[in-house]
């Protein structure tokens, strides 16, 4: 059958392609031969101390701006138009699965502002609390990648729709807390000190160290598979998400326990 494709059909009796267009000077066949080639390069493949760089410059902006609202006590009126602004870069950032750096360094820079001033309120009431709850931050993370690299546990599928559903349900609890305490002094109870209080905070605290694991287990995996390098703006935003809910739910934890003398 003849093909209908122009260069194809132009065939000669042994089946061979005949050039019917002029045959091209040799300077011009050395000016192909010259010419430069135009094929984009290939991604870069994603390292674990790409993760780690990534890493240290997300926590990094997230620590020093922190730092700074602290030293210069900046007060709600920055803090929380700062906190609103990086939940709102932080949903792009997790919903788009975006790789911008601008738009998580932008997270960790507004998270970073309230996260100060949020620490130097409880530090005001609650004398040397920011100490212990940076120290139980490390020691979480350094036993959930303990847990991890040792593979004494690992991450299955179900295990991640898991902690999935259990995040939205406890971000489905405390807004019902909070609009609960609108009416009701402390409201359901789970963020004040008590049981109640005791046992949802110790949940928070193990579903961010649940996190913590996925994240290890995407990292892994994305190394594995090759992803371009840009991914680990990604995989460190990750990380710092879950160090963020740690921390917090650690300060608030430790705080039940704290005299405010």
């Amino acid at each position: 059958m003849e093909s209908k494709n122009p260069i194809f059909s132009r065939r000669g009796p042994a089946g061979q392609q005949t050039w019917t267009g002029p045959t091209p000077s040799v300077h011009e066949l050395n000016d192909m031969y010259a010419a430069p080639s135009y094929a984009p390069p290939a991604a870069r493949a994603m390292t674990i101390d790409d993760v780690v760089m990534r890493g240290f410059m997300t926590l990094g902006t997230l620590v020093v701006s922190a730092a700074l609202a602290w030293y210069f006590n900046v007060g709600w009126g920055l803090a929380a138009p700062a906190m609103i602004v990086g939940l709102i870069l932080g949903l792009i950032v997790s919903f788009k699965q975006s790789t911008n750096p601008a738009l998580i360094l932008g997270y960790s820079l507004c998270y970073g502002i309230a996260i100060g001033v949020l620490s130097h309120m409880y530090e005001t009431v609650y004398n040397g609390i920011v100490l212990q709850a940076v120290l139980g931050t490390m020691l979480a993370f350094g036993g959930t990648l303990a847990v991890y690299a040792l593979k004494i546990f690992r991450p299955t599928p179900k295990f991640a729709k898991f902690v999935v559903a259990a995040a939205f349900g406890a971000i489905g609890l405390m807004l019902i807390n909070w609009i609960a305490s609108i009416f009701v002094s402390g409201g359901l109870g789970l963020r004040e000190a008590g049981p109640l209080g005791y046992v949802f905070s110790v949940g928070m605290i193990l579903l961010g160290c649940f996190f913590l694991l996925l994240d290890f287990s995407e990292i892994e995996q994305g190394v594995r598979a090759g992803v371009p390098e840009r991914y680990s703006w990604l995989m460190a935003f990750g990380l710092t998400l879950s160090l963020v809910w740690l921390y917090l739910e650690i300060l608030r934890f430790i705080s039940y326990f704290t005299n405010n003398d």
